[in-house]
């Protein structure tokens, strides 16, 4: 059985007399993706990034493999990979000078261009940032998590706003990190993106996690309470039927 790499126990995070997080308690298994589910507001982005070390709480504990995130917040820093959004990067650098940088910040070398070819982007080596297509720049945003080769990587909402075909293309490099031995905390809204790629989900409401399960064990959990769709579910939706037509290879406009 995998080991435990995150530990969060009885979080709390208050801005004023508002609680946005209210006292939540989990575990992640070291090799797994794990998702955090809930509408906006529900606390999901602030639970990771107090895990991530950008935010304090206001109590509880966090283990990350094993750091105390109050003890050794810069051991947990030397070991995670966090999503970047593309408005943090200087604009007018070219894709393999960033991550040469982002390599210094780190002292390691890297080679950028086996870093782009990970992401389908070797291509792209001399473009910019804001040259790039909204699936291109996704991918490259988790390019350079990967640069410190980190042991757990964080995704916040990675394919919002992507079309049906870079959303699936970028299932398929979330998988293939989890290949290489990372674990992968998730966050998004599209249930059918959950239901793919995680091993374990966490519903949070309102600051509190209401269901914590496999997607498998929780729709189970939901049909056997005699839950029935108003409709029968087709065995393909829109979705099937455009990805279909328009092939399945990676395109960019």
């Amino acid at each position: 059985m995998s080991e435990t790499i995150i530990k969060v126990k009885n979080l709390v995070k208050n801005y004023g007399s508002f609680q946005a997080v209210k006292g939540i308690s989990f575990e992640v298994k070291e090799g797994e993706i794990f998702g955090l589910l809930g509408p906006n507001g529900a606390g999901k982005s602030t639970t990771l990034e107090i895990i991530e070390t950008l935010r304090e709480k206001t109590s509880g504990e966090v283990w990350v493999n094993g750091f105390n995130l109050d003890k050794e917040p810069d051991e947990i820093k030397k070991i995670i990979g966090v999503q970047l959004q593309t408005s943090g990067y200087y604009p007018n650098l070219k894709l393999t000078e960033l991550i040469l940088l982002f390599g210094g910040l780190y002292n390691r070398t890297i080679d950028p261009m086996n870093l782009l070819e990970m992401v389908n982007l070797k291509d792209k080596a001399n473009a910019k940032v804001k040259e790039l297509s909204g699936g291109q720049k996704q991918r490259f945003s988790i390019a350079t998590t990967m640069i410190n080769d980190p042991k757990i990587v964080f995704l916040d909402e990675p394919t919002t706003g992507l079309d049906p075909q870079a959303r699936r293309n970028l299932w398929e490099l979330v998988k293939n990190i989890r290949a290489k031995g990372a674990t992968v905390i998730i966050t998004t809204h599209y249930m059918d993106e959950a239901e793919v790629l995680c091993d374990r989900v966490a519903i949070i409401d309102a600051g509190r996690i209401i269901a914590m399960e496999s997607p498998d064990g929780l729709i189970d959990n939901l049909v056997s309470s005699g839950f029935e769709r108003p409709k029968e579910v087709k065995k393909a939706n829109l979705e099937d039927v455009f990805i279909n037509l328009t092939g399945h290879s990676l395109r960019e406009e």
